[in-house]
Order: C-alpha cells, then sequence, then structure tokens
C-alpha cells in the first residue's frame, strides 16, 4: 500500500507541475475577511475560502492519500498485510510494514506517536481555526496491569491538555475496553441481556445507571444462563469503575469532558452501563450545563434511536445533563460477519440510506433536548448532508453556534472540506485525534482503511473538493487569474 502512495502521488495529477503549487499561498485576508467574520451558512462551493489555510503542498499530499485509499485493490492488499501473523509476527517484516505505515495512512490518519506529538499536531489545527479531540489510542486490554498502564496514559493525555491555548482541547477520549479486560465487559454484557430477558435476573453487583437495551436490541449473543460473576470478576469491575471514575475526576477538575467511544455489540452494553453510572456520578444536576462524561450512539444500529430516547429521557427524571456522541459506526464488518454466523439478522439498518435517515432523526432528537436544556452532543460525521440538515435545525431552533453544549467533528484524515466548512459557517468544530505508536493505532488504522475504500467511500467529497482547489490554484499560478 505504501508503494501505490507513492506512485499516486505522481499519478493521481499528471498534468499538475509541483514547482508551481510550492511557492502559492493564499492570503489570510480571506479568512479574516467581513463575510467570514458573519458566516452565515454552510457552503463548500468556495474552495478558495475552504482552503485558504491550507497549504498547497498539504492538499496534493492528502489528494494522493485519498485516490490511495480509493483503490480497493491496494486497501485490501494493506489490509490483509497488517492483519497478517505470517508478516506480523516476524521481525524483518513487521519492521518494513510499521515503516511503510508510519509513512503514509499513519500520517493522515494519526496524530503523532506521543503527547508531545500530539501536542504539536493539535497547535497546527488550532492555527486554523479547529480545535482537537485527543485520544490516547488504547483498545482491547487483557488483564488488570494493562488496564492500569492505559490509565497513566490517559490521565497523561488530559494533563497535556493544559499546556495547551484555552479552548483548542473540546474533549479527551477514552475506551472503556483499554480500562476493563475484554473477557470482563463481554461476561458483564451477556449478565446485561439476560437480565433484559429476564427482569427477575439478580445481579448484586449493578450500580445505579440508566435502561441500556430495549425490546429491540440484539441479545443472541447469550444463548443461555450466564454464570454469575466470581469474586475476582466482581473486584476487577470494582476497579475498572474506579480506572473511569480517576479519568471522569481528573477531566471535571480542568474541565474538560470525556467522550466514550462505542465499540461491537459483543461488549457495548457493559460500555454503556459504566458510562451511565459515571454520569449519575459526575454530570452536572442543572439544566443547560456542559456534562462531564459523554456517551456514544453508533446510528448504524437498527435500536439506535430507542435506546437513544430511553436514555435521555431516564436522566432528564435524575435531574442531570447528558451527553452524547452521534456516529454512524465503524464495526460493520464485523458486526454483520458475527449475526451470520449465527444465523440471525443483522443488528444494522439494511441499507446507508436508512443509515443516513437514523443518524438526522437523533441528531434532531439531541438538538431538541439542548433547547430543552437536558442534552449536549457531538455530531461526528462526515456526511455533507447530514452537516446540512444539522446546520439548518440549529437555526431552526435558535441555537447558538458557539453553545458549548454543541459540536461538530470529524475525524483526522476525513471530511476536511466539510470541517472547514463547517467552521466558516461559525460552529465549533474539532478534529478526533489519535495518538500512539504505529503497532497501537494498527485497529484504528484498518477501520479507516475500511471506511475510506472505493470510490464511493466517505472521501468522495473531499477528492472533489481538493481537485477543484488546485485545479483553481493552477490557473492562477498559470494565468494569474
Amino acid at each position: 500500500m505504501a508503494a501505490a502512495v507513492a506512485l499516486s502521488r505522481r499519478a493521481f495529477l499528471p498534468h499538475l507541475p509541483l514547482r508551481f503549487f510550492s511557492s502559492l499561498t493564499v492570503s489570510p485576508a480571506i479568512l479574516s475577511s467581513p463575510a467570514a467574520s458573519s458566516a452565515p451558512r454552510l457552503n463548500l462551493d468556495d474552495t478558495e475560502r475552504l482552503y485558504a489555510s491550507v497549504p498547497t503542498g498539504d492538499l496534493l499530499s492528502s489528494l494522493g492519500m485519498l485516490y490511495t485509499m480509493a483503490m480497493e485493490p491496494a486497501v485490501d492488499l494493506g489490509m490483509a498485510v497488517m492483519r497478517s501473523p505470517a508478516v506480523m509476527e516476524r521481525r524483518v517484516l513487521r519492521e518494513a510494514v510499521v515503516g511503510a505505515v508510519r509513512r503514509t495512512v499513519y500520517q493522515k490518519f494519526c496524530a503523532g506517536e506521543d503527547a508531545e506529538e500530539a501536542e504539536r499536531t493539535l497547535g497546527r489545527l488550532w492555527q486554523r481555526g479547529l480545535r482537537g479531540i485527543v485520544n490516547y489510542g488504547m483498545e482491547d486490554a487483557d488483564d488488570g496491569s494493562t488496564c492500569d498502564r492505559n490509565l497513566a496514559g490517559f490521565i497523561k493525555t488530559v494533563e497535556m491538555t493544559a499546556k495547551m491555548p484555552p479552548d483548542s482541547v473540546s474533549f479527551a477520549c477514552v475506551k472503556i475496553t483499554a480500562i476493563c479486560p475484554i473477557h470482563l465487559l463481554e461476561r458483564i454484557s451477556d449478565l446485561l441481556r439476560w437480565e433484559k430477558k429476564h427482569p427477575s435476573f439478580h445481579l448484586p453487583w449493578k450500580q445505579p445507571s440508566f435502561p441500556i437495551l430495549t425490546n429491540s436490541s440484539p441479545l443472541y449473543h447469550t444463548l443461555a444462563t450466564p454464570p454469575p460473576l466470581t469474586q475476582e470478576e466482581e473486584l476487577q469491575l470494582q476497579l475498572s469503575h474506579s480506572r473511569l471514575a480517576t479519568l471522569c475526576k481528573r477531566c471535571a477538575d480542568t474541565n474538560l469532558p470525556l467522550l466514550v467511544d462505542a465499540e461491537y455489540t459483543s461488549v457495548q452494553p457493559a460500555i454503556d452501563y459504566m458510562i451511565y453510572s459515571a454520569s449519575l456520578q459526575f454530570n452536572a444536576k442543572a439544566k443547560k450545563q456542559r456534562p462531564i462524561v459523554y456517551g456514544t450512539l453508533q446510528s448504524y444500529l437498527k435500536d439506535a434511536k430507542e435506546r437513544l430516547v430511553q436514555a435521555v429521557d431516564a436522566a432528564e427524571r435524575a435531574g442531570i445533563s447528558i451527553g452524547f456522541k452521534l456516529v454512524r459506526g465503524a464495526y460493520l464488518s464485523r458486526e454483520s460477519y458475527l449475526a451470520k454466523s449465527l444465523g440471525v439478522a443483522s443488528p444494522i439498518h439494511s441499507t446507508i440510506q436508512e443509515t443516513h435517515a437514523c443518524y438526522n432523526d437523533c441528531a434532531a432528537f439531541l438538538l431538541e433536548r439542548m433547547v430543552k436544556g437536558s442534552a449536549s452532543v457531538v455530531l461526528a460525521t462526515h456526511n455533507l448532508e447530514s452537516g446540512r440538515v444539522a446546520a439548518a435545525k440549529v437555526e431552526e431552533l435558535g441555537l447558538g453556534k458557539g453553545d458549548q453544549r454543541l459540536q461538530f467533528a470529524q475525524l483526522m484524515g476525513m471530511g476536511d472540506g466539510l470541517s472547514l466548512g463547517l467552521r466558516n459557517a461559525g460552529f465549533q468544530v474539532s478534529k478526533y485525534l489519535v495518538f500512539g505508536t504505529v503497532e497501537q493505532v494498527i485497529p484504528y488504522l484498518l477501520r479507516r482503511a475500511e471506511e475510506n475504500r472505493g470510490f464511493l467511500s466517505t472521501s468522495t467529497l473531499d477528492r472533489q473538493l481538493i481537485m477543484k482547489e488546485l485545479k483553481r490554484r493552477l490557473k492562477v499560478a498559470v494565468m494569474g487569474k
């Protein structure tokens, strides 16, 4: 895949001479003009203004990478290599693969290998008017000692944000699978699903929480009565709650909200349980207050809207604020494969149009609850239409674009055109910044590769916008207008 990237950077625009682009700049006056400061509407048509803060070299690099990621055979080969034990367990081969990944997709989608590199990436984003959601890229811990090490990394990340310009960091981020052993999350999820099937089933370790599952939620993972947690498992669960509470308290002390990522359905009930328990402990008992703890809702799941309404209603009854990051979902292949292997219907919507509709419906619901003062939302989307629909809903409801309870977000390396367009329209926009060693973030990179493969992928809009702007800059360089 690395070789394909290098070739694509020469091939995707063979007629564009690089000497023209190396010296091209766009005046910063475009960003500070009256039109930019008023920023009334989401508009991606004016690419000169859209990419005014982005050097031409960065646009060329992005376009080359995006075209390569759209080539399915190249991406499939790269994914197969990164997943191959025969390759990754041999030191020489692993080092070659890691080096190629570092020079290509890693640079596109990741913020650096450590907190210091992530800090520099964050600074560059801040100069372009964007904020950062910082995530120490750990997931799927196997034991308590690994969870403790991961927690130390997350705490260091939160402490790092204190050195950054005020408001340049919008959220810290964590995966529960990094601070609670994965096998324990599977056990807890089994027990919670069985409790949903059999309400009289008693869970003595269960702390106060919001409702987690609905009648339409996937329960097929648990086919028989699961054994109760052992004393050791209950102790590990208490330690996991304590790790999350330690991180939440550190975030609360620095006034930095914490996003908890969603994962796959086999462990999501346990993740939601821990999120809701922490929300009851740390989120404000006052209307229109930004919460400390945010969960994540994946709208590609058929039960997403029902679970969302259930949780928000429960939070309102408890008198606390609740926050959600709304995404489409990144585990499609895994979920579809599991459902097929068990001979059950997939928990994911049948079409992408249904997923888009669910996303927009959930976004509208959360924005309406924002008006009531009971919800906060991070609208994480790379879809232009969803961005437009949400922006129009914000204006319809009279919500302030600077309201701290509303944030748009896109992943680093994806949806940059939409990020800049929303920024120009006056919204608060963040980029999701994962950092860590290449080996550490390979699972994350594999998900990004799957999302971007194919010429009809989520990167289509960015390719079109960047190409349009590069052609405009070439015309200016050659013809002076």
